[in-house]
């Protein structure tokens, strides 16, 4: 049991699933948040200056409904995909998402997801790096995966847990949690930091 109570400030099924993985009791909150981040900005930055911008949002909407701040942790995250030192966001289209995992075809690549948590005024944050390494994928099974998985909301257009991953992903290297949108065991780590869990 954790005696502070947790909000995610995500709606991503993903990291739902792995705090309920974890046994973490949290709700979810999320609020309206501009996802841009400047052009000149290290892509290792980038996940973490996002996830910031959800997790403050959520806190000032619970200020805004109690009139003040409340004992309660906010986890926001945010993932990217870096191939060649270029960020591929989620693709628009199936024509984008096919253009994606045809660049990633063979190739390594970097999942990073950047991680904030607050507690009133304390802050943590982090961001954790895992590489993968696709197989040579066939324009087939690209078109496949596309049109059967749909992968437009997932950056980089893929996600590790679904048909692509079994059959296309010749190895990792890092947290395979990671990939799939949060690092689950380090969150953990970091939540008992501020909040020793009742034994």
């Amino acid at each position: 049991m954790f005696k502070t109570p947790i909000i995610l400030a995500s709606q991503s099924p993903r990291r739902k699933t792995l705090l309920e993985w974890a046994e973490v009791p949290f709700t979810v909150m999320i609020a309206g948040t501009d996802e841009s981040f400047p052009v000149s900005m290290d892509p290792e930055q980038v996940p973490i200056h996002i996830a910031s911008a959800k997790a403050a949002a959520v806190q000032q909407q619970l200020v805004d409904t109690k009139g003040q701040a409340t004992d309660t942790i906010i986890i926001a995250a945010d993932t990217v995909v870096v191939l060649d030192g270029l960020i591929m966001n989620k693709p628009a289209n199936r024509a984008e998402a096919m253009h994606m995992l045809q660049q990633l075809s063979g190739k390594k690549h970097r999942v990073i997801t950047g991680v904030v948590l607050l507690l009133n005024e304390q802050t943590q944050s982090f961001s954790e790096t895992t590489y993968v390494q696709f197989h040579a994928l066939t324009e087939a099974q690209i078109a496949y995966y596309v049109d059967h998985y749909q992968p437009y909301d997932k950056a980089g257009g893929y996600a590790i847990q679904e048909w692509i991953g079994v059959i296309g992903i010749e190895a990792i290297e890092g947290d395979f949690y990671n990939v799939m949108g949060l690092p689950v065991s380090r969150v953990v780590r970091a939540i008992n930091s501020f909040n020793q869990p009742i034994p």
